[in-house]
């Protein structure tokens, strides 16, 4: 193999496959970067089974070939060379890196070990990456990272009338986020995609542009220009999220969403060691209060319109900032029914984002 390449467009394929490449991977091979040059294009894949991205680019192709290199070292090396052309050249069991008057040998893979994957063969459907980004942005920080329940770590996508939704949790809150109009899982039935896969999606995804998805029995692959990333689909029932949103909360309480984010960030500085935050809502309006032994408390009044029994209510700290943060609109609504029962957080001016938070019981 022998190719030339401009070192900033390399570097950004290998750190974009790169993102697919963990230390937990359970093959030794799967630690590199698979390159594979046939003419002038090169495509360079990096996978731990569960997700794999390849990415594709055109260089000016000397000598086809395929090669596996340590991941993270061809990366580091690639981005330390001064900016320019690189000249990459495989022989025997050496990948050499050259590039000004630096010189590097990069101990390579064998790459009859490397694991075989095939492209999507469904139909592809497209959908706006603009819309898509915002949705992920939403929905995924909700799930879960605790692999031993791995269906809380996926994001539950599918159909309905208008469109479709997505849909995560960690069993502590709940975000739904509606795309009407879409049609990109029409006729499908649901699918439960890692929650990892879809966050770096989202940072694949270039604005204006399209993103389109290939669905498979057992996985699903996005492509986004020059990109391709595969995820395997988690298997198993998604709960029931439905029956967690109530119908009706009697409690309303209506405030600027950034200001009451900024508030939470101020009062969170004092809810230390898990304390959550409490929501003292009255005909008066709002009071967020933290307290931590020994540390200290804090206070604070904030603008808001409330109808309801007067109520305080509390909240992790974090999952409420969260909720703050990724709900849409300037006015943000939380609805509740009493101290027990699950608060749902939302936007009048964006009916298509729920966000569904649990409280913390409080003595």
């Amino acid at each position: 193999m022998k190719f030339r390449c401009e070192r900033d467009t390399l570097v950004e394929a290998l750190n974009t496959a790169n993102k697919a490449v963990t230390n937990r991977a359970t093959l030794p091979v799967l630690n590199g970067l698979h390159l594979s040059l046939e003419n002038d294009a090169l495509v360079i894949t990096g996978s731990d089974l569960d997700l794999t991205i390849t990415v594709s680019l055109d260089v000016a192709g000397e000598t086809d070939g395929i090669v596996v290199v340590p991941a993270r070292l061809l990366s580091d090396v690639v981005r330390s060379v001064e900016a320019g052309t690189v000249d990459i050249t495989v022989g025997g069991s050496d990948l050499q890196v050259i590039a000004g008057r630096s010189e590097f040998a990069l101990r390579t893979i064998p790459a009859d070990e490397y694991p075989l994957f095939d492209g999507p063969t469904s139909e592809p459907v497209t959908v706006d990456a603009t819309l898509l980004v915002s949705a992920l942005e939403q929905v995924t920080p909700a799930a879960s990272s605790d692999d031993s329940r791995p269906i809380l770590t996926g994001v539950y996508m599918v159909a309905e009338k208008e469109g479709f939704r997505l849909v995560a949790t960690d069993s502590y809150r709940l975000a739904v986020r509606d795309m009407p109009g879409s049609s990109l899982l029409a006729g499908q039935p649901p699918i439960l995609v890692p929650s990892r896969a879809l966050t770096e999606l989202a940072r694949l995804l270039e604005k204006d542009s399209e993103v389109s998805l290939y669905l498979g029995e057992k996985e699903a692959s996005f492509e986004v220009n020059t990109v391709r990333m595969t995820t395997r689909l988690i298997e198993g029932e998604f709960p029931d999220y439905k029956r967690l949103v109530p119908d009706d909360n009697p409690n309303k309480l209506t405030a600027n969403r950034g200001e009451l984010r900024d508030a939470v960030k101020r009062v969170r500085l004092l809810a230390q060691e898990a304390t959550p935050i409490r929501l003292e809502m009255g005909n008066a309006g709002l009071q967020l209060i933290a307290k931590t032994q020994d540390i200290g408390e804090a206070h604070e009044i904030v603008d808001a319109n409330y109808s309801g029994d007067d109520l305080t209510i509390a909240f992790n700290a974090e999952y409420l900032l969260k909720g703050l943060e990724i709900a849409p609109g300037d006015d943000i609504t939380l609805e509740t029914r009493d101290n027990q029962k699950p608060a749902v957080l939302k936007s009048e001016e964006h009916p298509e984002f729920l966000y569904l938070l649990m409280p913390v019981r409080i003595s």
